[in-house]
């Protein structure tokens, strides 16, 4: 792992991934700034000897003062869910609040910048594994965070070649382990498993990745990528029926083997979105979700091993990790 120098400023290090990408930094011997919104939810900054900058993605003034003096900005935030009463609140923090930032470091005249995107503004191979130049188009994107992180990251790139942004792009894959406080969708996913909740399971498939890898990644992004270039950090592909299997055998329960046909999905992801209307909490099961199931969503880091040195650990470790935190932090009573 390349040592950190100079002052990092990393967004959303009060999330799952963020605080990850802090301890990464702090274990390299850097020194780091966070961007935190005034009254969030800080039990993920808990112990770290870190700087505080209190602001907001929307606010561009409190933006500028977490930037300035940073040699090197990691801008992880995102808001990351797959249902959302108002669409609008996201493009405004994860489009509106990216341009923001990037305007930010352009203008405190920041070595290098590390945008965190997704793996979900990326076109996929039906039966096959994608990777960095599997072309996809904004058409392509089912659901709100898809469509705004696609939107940001290309904002990104055009900041790239029309002003000079010296940002590498990452598109993690599905991270999973310590720290997910929330849960994501994924760590909900795991938790519910864990608990004997998931009877089972539709034929889909994801890329499974430890969220201390994705860090690692990052800092091999600021230390090796090129500018403008973008690098999956995933992990393993995997079936959504053998990652229910890893966490039965984590918690010693038995997996599910009922395979539930996609026209069963669909009309329960309805009836819980219509419930979540009334009761404005997020739902387990989203239509998007259920629409994104139909595809296995498998991709390749083989650039960023190559280009980074990236390295991940196995998808089971990711996952026994995650069972371990979950159940030390009393998501599983």
């Amino acid at each position: 792992m390349p040592p950190a120098s100079g002052l990092s400023l990393v967004t959303g290090a009060t999330g799952f991934v963020g605080s990850a990408v802090a301890r990464a930094l702090l274990a390299a011997g850097g020194k780091v700034r966070v961007l935190a919104r005034p009254g969030g939810d800080r039990r993920n900054l808990a112990g770290l000897d870190v700087e505080i900058a209190e602001g907001r993605l929307e606010d561009p003034a409190s933006l500028a003062a977490a930037v300035a003096g940073c040699e090197t900005v990691y801008h992880v935030a995102a808001d990351y869910r797959l249902w959302v009463p108002d669409p609008a609140a996201m493009f405004r923090a994860n489009v509106d609040g990216t341009v923001a930032l990037m305007q930010a470091a352009l203008a405190a005249g920041v070595a290098r910048v590390v945008y965190t995107s997704s793996v979900a503004t990326l076109g996929l191979v039906p039966g096959g594994v994608a990777d960095e130049d599997t072309p996809s188009r904004a058409a392509d994107m089912i659901g709100p965070y898809k469509a705004s992180k696609f939107a940001a990251e290309a904002a990104v790139r055009e900041l790239v070649a029309a002003r000079g942004l010296p940002a590498v792009i990452v598109n993690p894959s599905t991270p999973v382990g310590p720290g997910d406080i929330r849960p994501t969708p994924t760590g909900r996913l795991i938790v519910e498993a864990a608990r004997g909740r998931m009877p089972g399971y539709v034929d889909t498939g994801l890329n499974l990745v430890h969220v201390d890898d994705v860090a690692r990644g990052h800092l091999l992004a600021a230390a090796r990528g090129e500018i403008g270039r973008r690098y999956i950090l995933g992990g393993e592909n995997l079936a959504l029926s053998a990652i229910l299997a890893a966490v039965a055998e984590a918690v010693g329960r038995r997996p599910p083997r009922l395979k539930v046909p996609y026209a069963v999905v669909l009309p329960v992801a309805c009836a819980a979105e219509a419930a979540a209307r009334i009761t404005r909490r997020e739902p387990f099961i989203t239509l998007d979700g259920a629409r994104m199931s139909r595809k296995k969503m498998f991709f390749s880091s083989a650039r960023a091993m190559r280009e980074l040195g990236y390295a991940p650990r196995p998808a089971r470790a990711a996952i026994a990790d995650a069972v371990a935190w979950f159940e030390a932090n009393g998501y599983l009573r």
